[in-house]
């Protein structure tokens, strides 16, 4: 069997299986259609079996084999994509550019001090981030689309690995209105008897409503935002609270009208941090820069993240590196 296909074919094969479509697949790497249909024929003719099924005005669909070509393939398309850069920047400073997929509602929090720490040290890095939902920076990471994740650990499996950055109990954003922002926490029967501004992403919404029906109780919603900055809105105006687990700086900081309490009778936390694919050695870039963020957490720069300190005091004792 001749195995005789360029790394430029196998990239018009990926686009056309991660797109589902030859068509969007030659929109999006600017070629012909025929350049991508020639790519797959060429690369199922080499290996004996179909990598797709055609269906005329349905687009395409990998064949359980195909599926696993495809996973092969953009392994290998990740690694090829740093060969470059891994060539130029040995015996130099790191080189290249690093793709990083956050969790949109957490991002801004912790993101602006790692991006200012890394281009501070490593100015010929360069960094492309992409945003989502839990699900879709997972994506984003297994189809080889970003290098590395920010997220929480729940969310992987045993194809990631994972480094730990800090230790992110639920918390209650509360208004200054009300009583029980007064008080020096609050426990989830207390925030059961009032309103709640959920926050609506995939994932995010069952999380919160199983921390209470876990303990017998129900969550009163009466609003639902897909953005934590209008669920912080509503909790300034009076509508209810809401509950996040990061914290951002400004939070703390910028505004009386609300109040971030930490829940008295929380017995989980939620482990953030870097998720990368296992079993898959990164190139000098991406492990400089995630040396980079070890380094800032080691040295307390999440801390303000965290509602309740000593849990991120205990991040950084035993932080470590995760599977």
């Amino acid at each position: 069997m001749s195995m005789n296909f360029t790394l430029k074919q196998l990239r018009y094969v990926e686009a056309a299986g991660r797109l589902g479509s030859i068509a969007k697949a030659a929109e999006e790497l600017a070629i012909s259609q025929s350049s991508v249909t020639a790519a797959i024929d060429a690369l199922e003719h080499a290996l004996e079996y179909d990598i797709f099924v055609r269906t005329p005005a349905r687009g395409i669909k990998a064949t359980p084999s195909g599926q696993e070509a495809l996973r092969l393939i953009r392994g290998f398309i990740h690694q090829s994509r740093h060969f470059g850069a891994e060539l130029q920047s040995l015996g130099q400073d790191a080189t290249g550019l690093v793709r990083i997929a956050c969790y949109g509602t957490a991002a801004p929090a912790f993101l602006p001090p790692i991006l200012k720490s890394v281009t501070e040290r490593f100015p010929n890095i360069s960094m492309q981030v992409l945003e989502g939902d839990m699900a879709g920076i997972i994506e984003f990471l297994d189809q080889g689309r970003a290098d590395l994740v920010f997220t929480y650990q729940v969310s992987l499996n045993a194809g990631h690995d994972f480094e730990t950055l800090f230790h992110a109990p639920p918390y209650a954003l509360i208004s200054t209105d009300d009583p029980l922002s007064r008080e020096p926490a609050v426990t989830y029967a207390d925030l059961a008897e009032r309103p709640m501004v959920m926050l609506d992403l995939p994932g995010t919404k069952e999380y919160f409503l199983g921390l209470f029906e876990s303990r017998g109780l129900t969550a009163n919603v009466s609003h639902s935002t897909r953005s934590a900055e209008i669920a912080r809105a509503l909790v300034a105006g009076g509508f209810g609270f809401t509950m996040l687990n990061i914290l951002p700086p400004d939070y703390r900081r910028n505004d009386t009208r609300f109040r971030a309490m930490p829940i008295r009778d929380e017995t989980q936390t939620q482990v953030f941090g870097i998720a990368t694919l296992a079993n898959t050695r990164q190139p000098k870039t991406v492990r400089s820069f995630i040396e980079s963020c070890l380094e800032l957490r080691d040295a307390g720069a999440f801390d303000d993240l965290i509602v309740g300190l000593d849990r991120a005091k205990s991040t950084r004792k035993s932080g470590n590196r995760a599977h």
